[in-house]
């Protein structure tokens, strides 16, 4: 099976080299399109301003002969005025030789400016003439790079179909269509190493039995995730990076752990005659002297609030009897008056 495998590299890196080169053999006539394209678009802009050409040049045609009857009338008219013989007859002659002249002077002008319209236009034309020339000239170039590249990618390509001849002999066909197909869907990656449980094609974690499997060697395996090809690669196959991210995982692992796990386990707690020792401490015993004290200035506190009752009382009671003194000082007033 081990031989297989090796096969399958092989013919790995042949199907990979191919497939791309084909890709470029199919993606060579879309630049030879494009250039089609832009000297057709040019051909048709040209077509269009060649008429447009056409019909300047007929509307110069038309206006000089408008312009030529004008210029006879008005000459025919001027004959005439050596003939009149009423006022009349010389302003209406007159009239008609201001109208030739006025309409041979506006078809004058309309000809000078369609006549800069044309000369534009033939300039115009000239240059799409030169640039549809260079782009056919390109185009033929490019077609003839194209057929040489072709040629030699389609030699090529015949070269890679002979070496993958030579090593797919003995191969399973099926095998072989399989793997066909995950090439050409898989961007050339068919076959990948399987590393600590971990897909190289889709790095997704595969399951144990899986894995042991794949290490076995006995048959074929695909990923159950990008249908790749996988085989086992032990850790001392494994390449200087997978290294790396070995001793990493390590360092990631170790540091999991914080400033806590520096502390001894006897450090974290006191014991239960620590604890009674600090009860029996200076500092317990302050406490109690501390709560005695404080029961003392309470009952005090009562005492005054007591004393601070009983001279309120005492206060009342006089003014009640001062009270009723003016009372009866009062009714004996009132009772030597009435008498």
């Amino acid at each position: 099976m081990q031989d297989v495998i090796e096969k399958l590299k092989t013919l790995q890196d042949i199907l990979s080299e191919r497939y791309r080169i084909e890709q470029e053999l199919k993606n060579i006539p879309r630049s030879l399109s494009t250039k089609t394209e832009l000297l057709t678009r040019l051909k048709k802009q040209y077509i269009e301003k060649n008429e447009e050409f056409e019909q300047t040049r007929t509307r110069i045609r038309d206006i000089k002969t408008r312009m030529d009857e004008a210029e006879r009338d008005r000459e025919h008219y001027e004959q005439q005025m050596a003939e009149i013989k009423t006022q009349r007859e010389y302003e209406a002659l007159d009239k008609e030789i201001r109208e030739a002249g006025e309409r041979e002077q506006q078809l004058r002008k309309e000809l000078q400016r369609e006549e800069r319209v044309l000369e534009e236009m033939k300039h115009s034309l000239e240059r799409e003439e030169l640039m549809i020339s260079e782009q056919e000239k390109e185009l033929e170039d490019e077609q003839s790079r194209i057929e040489s590249e072709s040629e030699t990618k389609r030699t090529q390509i015949d070269e890679l179909k002979s070496e993958a001849d030579k090593v797919t002999p003995g191969m399973e066909e099926g095998l072989l269509f399989k793997f066909d197909r995950i090439i050409r869907s898989q961007e050339g990656e068919g076959i990948v190493p399987l590393r600590k449980g971990v897909c190289s094609g889709c790095n997704m974690i595969l399951p144990r039995q899986f894995v042991n499997d794949v290490r076995s060697a006995e048959d074929i395996h695909f990923c159950p995730y990008c249908s790749k090809i996988v085989f086992y690669v032990e850790d001392d196959q494994a390449s200087p990076d997978d290294d790396a991210e070995g001793l990493m995982d390590v360092l990631d692992d170790d540091s999991t752990g914080g400033l806590a796990d520096l502390i001894d386990e006897d450090d974290e707690l006191l014991d239960d005659e620590e604890l009674i020792d600090d009860l029996d401490s200076p500092l317990a015993a302050r406490d109690e002297d501390d709560e005695d004290d404080d029961d003392e200035e309470d009952e005090d506190e009562e005492i005054v609030a007591d004393e601070d009752e009983d001279e309120i009382d005492d206060d009342t009671d006089d003014v009640d009897e001062d009270e009723e003194d003016e009372i009866d000082e009062d009714l004996d007033e009132e009772e030597e008056e009435e008498e």
